[in-house]
């Protein structure tokens, strides 16, 4: 058998690399993931320093975010769409006994799954009571606070700050599971996030890609909300 060269040898090596590698992640997702991480911590900040006004650039930025992962949550890719990785108690139960080796799961995981769907639902409770928002004094209120009453306004606010501790328990949990699984059990979940690829022992089924027109959707959904928001609604709540 003839001898491969150098450049042989490498190219069977990076023929081989490229089938362990699989694409997991839309640029889409990845882009909304650490958007909303750097939003997040951006928006602890201000309200701790009391800039109150970023504090609410930074919380209708999030709620554009969060209007696009819903929509993305159906036009998306197929790691994206909760049809994806929403799954019921057998599956849960079935990655459990698998103690998290089953590479069959492309995107997030049963439980993973349920986690990402809790925080959505975290953030669409923590951005919509944040516009309705009031302080003890009436002085800083959210965008949108002027379409309820003073006492309403401060069960937004008292709502808002439920959420937010709830915010930071999830995400702690969200770490510590990155963590666990980069030590324990030596799958590193970050550089997929970051890259779109992740490396699998045997080859994987194709993810389903998203359509242009579905990203143009989302889009702008996203904008639209936070135009809409930004711009203000008409006329006051109904008592």
């Amino acid at each position: 058998m003839r001898q491969l060269g150098a450049e042989g040898l490498m190219a069977v090596a990076d023929t081989r690399i490229a089938r362990l590698r699989q694409y997991v992640w839309d640029a889409p997702t990845r882009l909304f993931h650490w958007l909303l991480v750097g939003l997040l911590g951006f928006s602890w900040y201000s309200a701790e320093t009391y800039q109150m006004e970023w504090h609410r650039y930074s919380g209708l930025a999030i709620l554009g975010l969060v209007a696009f992962r819903i929509v993305w949550g159906f036009v998306g890719s197929g790691t994206a769409r909760f049809g994806g990785f929403l799954k019921g108690p057998r599956a849960a139960l079935a990655y459990l006994r698998s103690k998290g080796h089953d590479e069959s799961v492309a995107g997030h995981n049963p439980l993973g799954g349920w986690s990402v769907a809790l925080l959505l639902l975290l953030l669409t409770v923590q951005t919509l009571s944040g516009l309705f928002a009031v302080d003890i004094d009436g002085i800083e209120s959210g965008p949108l606070s002027y379409l309820v009453d003073f006492d309403r306004g401060r069960q937004a606010a008292a709502i808002h700050g439920a959420a937010f501790a709830l915010l930071k328990l999830v995400a702690a949990l969200h770490v510590a599971a990155i963590l666990f699984y980069l030590v324990v059990k030596r799958r590193n979940l970050i550089t997929p996030m970051l890259t779109g690829y992740r490396r699998v022992m045997t080859a994987q089924a194709a993810v389903a890609p998203a359509s242009r027109i579905g990203l143009i959707v989302a889009v702008a959904v996203g904008a639209g909300v936070v135009a809409l928001v930004y711009n203000g609604l008409p006329g006051p709540l109904a008592p």
